[in-house]
């Protein structure tokens, strides 16, 4: 049955809107290691690029060839940053996964731990508690850890 507007009631009106965070990362597999970066606004082309100069640079200090498990998401192959990729030559390379097969990244797996340990059946009154919640466990992992090394292993 239609409800004209102003017989609604108020509240139903009007639904919380949802705020959310969002992470790209990174893990050096043969020690754990993670590279993180925050983004409180869209995925896309920019944001992507901020994040690849990033691990290009944390990556750099290694002196060897990094090679990025990476999927298929649009803004991976964007023309914004084509140029920059390929600038890099052999020593910063992005491999795409096969389409359709994102979880055969290992990133995939450490999303996957990291609800579990820090959000699942917790409340969370602020979207600043999720985000501390989250990267206190994520600073744990920038040092390097055994048990992100072995989950995201590839073998």
């Amino acid at each position: 049955m239609w409800v004209p507007p102003e017989e609604k009631d108020p509240v139903l009106l009007h639904h919380p809107t949802r705020k959310s965070v969002g992470y790209f990362g990174a893990v050096r597999l043969r020690d754990g290691k993670l590279v993180f970066q925050r983004e409180e606004g869209k995925f896309n082309a920019m944001t992507f690029h901020a994040f690849l100069k990033r691990l290009r640079q944390a990556s750099s200090r290694s002196g060897r060839r990094v090679i990025v498990i990476i999927d298929n998401a649009k803004y991976h192959h964007a023309k914004l940053h084509a140029d920059w990729r390929n600038k890099q030559g052999d020593k910063f390379i992005l491999d795409f996964l096969p389409p359709y097969s994102p979880d055969l990244n290992p990133i995939e797996r450490l999303w996957k731990l990291t609800r579990r340990l820090c959000l699942h059946n917790r409340y969370f009154p602020t979207l600043d508690d999720v985000v501390r919640s989250v990267e206190s466990k994520f600073t744990e992992w920038t040092s390097g850890n055994e048990v992100v090394r072995k989950l995201c292993a590839i073998t």
